[in-house]
């Protein structure tokens, strides 16, 4: 419960300073203009919000997984286990050529890691306490090295990018569209600045609308990193480590303790049938371990 009231707190912080922002600079009002001066407020605005909301969020990513996952990070590792940790995920950065990761560890009874950070050589590598307990080390060294791959390849900053710009197009098709009704509903009337019920009534149904195909694209974007990351970590760790930890994860039966907003961080995912599958964060870990059985044919 604590760690929902500090997602809340978080993003409505977030909310808050971009509002100020709009407010001190004249956006809002800017935006709030007709004909073309105003679409252009309106696209700033717009960006404002979801590319600034985006790489506020991931600015704040590291604070936020340690704050959500009670992760710990190791800065003098204490027993033999976390120096191997710690020398693995080094070995696999130098490999990489990225920056040496934060390495962390955060107590949770499935088998699981993420990678989060703004930039390549800033990032933190956590792994779960399950995940240390029930794999033997060949397999969670090519997890790492699949954490280590996200990194590398950019994924945080990518999906960041892709977020942003889908949430900049949310915002603006969303009331762009409501001055429509808007102004349909006031019979072709345009001078209460896109104030009527129309108005907001269509940008709160259609912001979810657009919303959901957002997310859509967000969420094929995240499964194809996966694929990404599995090679690198069959890359770093080897292809048969690689294979054998995909397939001791599908112990895990698509349990994940992690909060929503790290879920696509994970090195899996939960299930899901039907037309849920649009909005997994993971491709099944059967597709995975084909795709890195059939790299090697």
């Amino acid at each position: 419960m604590r760690r929902i009231a500090l997602f809340l707190l978080t993003n409505l912080a977030v909310l808050f300073l971009l509002s100020i922002v709009c407010r001190l600079f004249g956006i809002d009002q800017w935006a709030a203009m007709r004909g073309y001066g105003g679409m252009t407020g309106l696209l700033v605005y717009a960006a404002v919000f979801g590319m600034g909301g985006a790489f506020i969020s991931l600015a704040m990513s590291k604070w936020m997984a340690k704050m959500s996952t009670g992760a710990r990070v190791i800065e003098q590792p204490q027993n033999e286990n976390e120096r191997w940790l710690v020398d693995t995920v080094r070995r696999h950065a130098q490999n990489a050529g990225i920056g040496m990761p934060e390495v962390a560890v955060y107590d949770a009874p499935e088998m699981n890691a993420f990678a989060t950070g703004m930039t390549r050589n800033s990032s933190m590598v956590a792994v779960s306490t399950g995940l240390l307990h029930q794999m033997d080390r060949e397999q969670v060294s090519a997890v790492l090295g699949h954490e280590i791959g996200h990194v590398a390849n950019g994924d945080m900053v990518t999906l960041t990018l892709i977020q942003g710009v889908l949430n900049t197009l949310v915002i603006l098709a969303a009331r762009i569209v409501g001055r429509l009704v808007d102004s349909w509903m006031s019979g072709g009337r345009d001078n209460r600045e896109g104030s009527g019920i129309g108005y907001f009534v269509s940008v709160m149904v259609l912001q979810l609308v657009f919303g959901l195909f957002a997310s859509m694209i967000v969420m094929a974007f995240s499964r194809w990193r996966e694929f990404r990351a599995d090679a690198a970590g069959a890359r770093l760790a080897g292809r048969g480590a690689m294979v054998s930890a995909l397939q001791r994860l599908q112990l895990n039966h698509g349990e994940s303790t992690l909060p929503k907003t790290m879920a696509a961080f994970g090195i899996s995912g939960p299930l899901a049938q039907g037309l849920q599958r649009l909005f997994m964060s993971h491709p099944p870990l059967e597709e995975r371990i084909s795709a890195l059985q059939n790299a090697a044919a």
